[in-house]
């Protein structure tokens, strides 16, 4: 049984703010229903005191939203040297594996790779990680169904992301996963919850207090436990 749930003193912003996000199977939409990370999140508000409205957009307007609206939070936003003074980062959610999709049969050594034309989400983390990598030939899509519709379609050798992402997406676009194969991680990361630079130390550490309330008592285990993400 869950322990009561603390509400905190709200802090300034955080007072009217509003979340974004996207579609992004499975960790914040799944089947229908909220995945993890949306869980994990609505938990964070509820014990912050705030109801914050949610809109579910592309994950580049979502960014440009998130970088341009006052009161805006984001997630789940990959925490990189050159976002970071784009944002307020309130608190960690998520340690994410990044890895190639191919169908079975063409996933070639790392290297072998770098060549091949690589679908990802276009304004994601993943192209910084697979830039510095010597990748060159990425193929941007708009959606996460979008990179399997090109990686399906033959205008993509292999697709890029996060690992649950991937495999749920798959899943979605009624593909067997049996005909495909992932690599190893290709790099690892963690995905925040970040919000417009008006937030201040105070609403940070209202958010940082929330998620300390749900590691003291479990609720963070049981929902990353439920969700698989452990």
């Amino acid at each position: 049984m869950f322990l009561a749930r603390p509400v905190l003193a709200l802090a300034g912003v955080a007072r009217k703010m509003q979340l974004v996000t996207s579609h992004l199977p499975s960790l914040v939409h799944e089947s229908g229903q909220p995945g993890g990370l949306q869980e994990i999140v609505a938990e964070l508000c509820q014990r912050a005191g705030v109801r914050p409205a949610t809109q579910f957009v592309p994950w580049r307007r979502a960014q440009f939203l998130a970088t341009t609206m006052p009161a805006t939070a984001i997630y789940p936003l990959t925490r990189l040297p050159e976002r970071e003074a784009q944002y307020r980062w309130l608190v960690p959610l998520f340690e994410e594996n990044y890895v190639l999709l191919a169908v079975r049969g063409k996933l070639l050594p790392l290297e072998q790779m770098k060549e091949k034309r690589i679908a990802l989400l276009r304004g994601a983390a993943q192209a910084a990680i697979l830039k510095e990598q010597g990748f060159t030939r990425l193929v941007e899509a708009s959606s996460i169904d979008e990179v399997h519709r090109f990686l399906l379609g033959g205008m993509a050798d292999a697709a890029f992301g996060e690992r649950r992402i991937i495999s749920a997406s798959l899943k979605g676009q009624g593909a067997s996963e049996s005909g495909f194969e992932t690599s190893a991680p290709v790099g690892t990361s963690t995905a925040w919850l970040a919000g417009s630079l008006d937030f201040d130390a105070s609403d940070v550490g209202l958010f940082q207090r929330a998620l300390e309330s749900m590691q003291a008592d479990g609720t963070l285990r049981r929902i990353l436990a439920r969700h698989k993400l452990t």
